[in-house]
Order: C-alpha cells, then sequence, then structure tokens
C-alpha cells in the first residue's frame, strides 16, 4: 500500500488536508507526523503550513526535520501548499527578512498597495478567497483540471522565483504571480486545493498518483 506523509510540524490545516487525501486516495495510507522515519520512508510528502514563515522555520528547526524536509523533496514526489512553497525558496521579506530552505531558488515577497489594472480600485491585503490559476505549462498534476479553474488562496506575499521556467500556473492580483511552482518532483501551489472543490481534490488525486 502506498503511503503519504503530511509533514506536522505544529502549522497548516492539516485535518484537511488529510481528509481531502484520503477521500482522493482511500487505496493510500495517509499519515500526519512528525517523526522522521515516516516521512523519510513515504512513498509521497505532503508540505503544508500557514501563518508566519519565521514560525515555520522556527518549528522545522525546533521539530529537527530541516533537513528531512530537503530529503524529501530532492527524492519524493513533493507537494507544498500554502506555506510550503514559500519555505522553499531561498528568501522571505516578511519579518524583516528570514531564510528559507534554500530547496529551489528564488523570493517571497509582500503584495504591497494593489490596484486594480483595469478599474484602479485599491485591492485588499492578504489576497483571499476564490481566484483562477492559469496553467502556463502542462504537467500532470494539471491532469483533467480546465485552463483558467478557480482554487482558494489565503496570502500577503507571493511566490518570485529566480528562474521563469520553475513556474507551472500564474494568478491575476494587481498584477500576474506565479501560484504554481514546478521542477522534476517537486510540484508546490500558493493556495489550497484541499478547501478548492472539484479542481482540487483532482489535483491532490493526480499527486497520489504521480510518478515523476
Amino acid at each position: 500500500m502506498a503511503s503519504i506523509a503530511i509533514i506536522d510540524y505544529g502549522m497548516g490545516n492539516l485535518r484537511s488536508v488529510a481528509k481531502a487525501l484520503e477521500h482522493v486516495a482511500p487505496q493510500a495510507q495517509v499519515r500526519v507526523t512528525q517523526q522522521r522515519h515516516d516521512i523519510l520512508n513515504a512513498d509521497r510528502v505532503v508540505f503544508p503550513g500557514q501563518g508566519s514563515i519565521r514560525d515555520c522555520m522556527q518549528e522545522l528547526a525546533r521539530w529537527d526535520l530541516v533537513d528531512v524536509v530537503k530529503d524529501a523533496a530532492r527524492s519524493k514526489p513533493f507537494l507544498g501548499l500554502c506555506l510550503g512553497p514559500q519555505a522553499l525558496l531561498e528568501f522571505s521579506e516578511e519579518n524583516g527578512g528570514v531564510a528559507g530552505l534554500n530547496v529551489l531558488p528564488g523570493r517571497v515577497v509582500w503584495f504591497g498597495e494593489l490596484h486594480d489594472p483595469v478599474s484602479g480600485e485599491r485591492l485588499k491585503v492578504p489576497h483571499m478567497g476564490w481566484n483562477q490559476v492559469h496553467q502556463v505549462r502542462p504537467h500532470p498534476l494539471w491532469a483533467g483540471i480546465a485552463q483558467d479553474s478557480r482554487f482558494y488562496f489565503v496570502h500577503s506575499y507571493y511566490l518570485q522565483p529566480a528562474d521563469e521556467t520553475l513556474v507551472a500556473g500564474r494568478t491575476g492580483y494587481g498584477f500576474d504571480f506565479a501560484s504554481a511552482i514546478a521542477r522534476d518532483n517537486i510540484f508546490a501551489v500558493q493556495f489550497h486545493p484541499e478547501k478548492s472543490a472539484q479542481a482540487g481534490l483532482r489535483l491532490l488525486a493526480n499527486f497520489a498518483e504521480w510518478k515523476p
């Protein structure tokens, strides 16, 4: 039986992620875990998160999971959710500047003051609610998901990958930002697929079957 480890470092909507994966992959063993052994021996790994990047990095260090996350991101089908992709990059502007895991090249940048490019109306930050994701290149995790499908977002900082080839999806909110990034065995999204109805469930189902 295939196993999926959801990394538990005290941050993230873990129960909802686990329930969504159990729904789309009923034959898989889904485990929310802080145990190094469980993560390193799982067939697939999910790295969720929400809240502050500083807290995220501190909790990963406290649970001695920094190297485990990096190892999993090098060797297994690996899915980052919300704060997950932000932590994978080199650096975040949040909290005056926080070093990330440096798994992928790039930075995390504050939205700042945003305005609708058509109406000029000021946009709220955080970016919260449903928005479209435009798939900029094919990927197995987009299989069966219509172009410009809507997903659920909650974030004040956005991904700014250093390599444009990392970008797998873009979303417009004042400007177009990278909302999905991918390389080799890593796929990471700024939105919450577990809260994104059928499109989100399809993405999770694709991940459960993905063989990079």
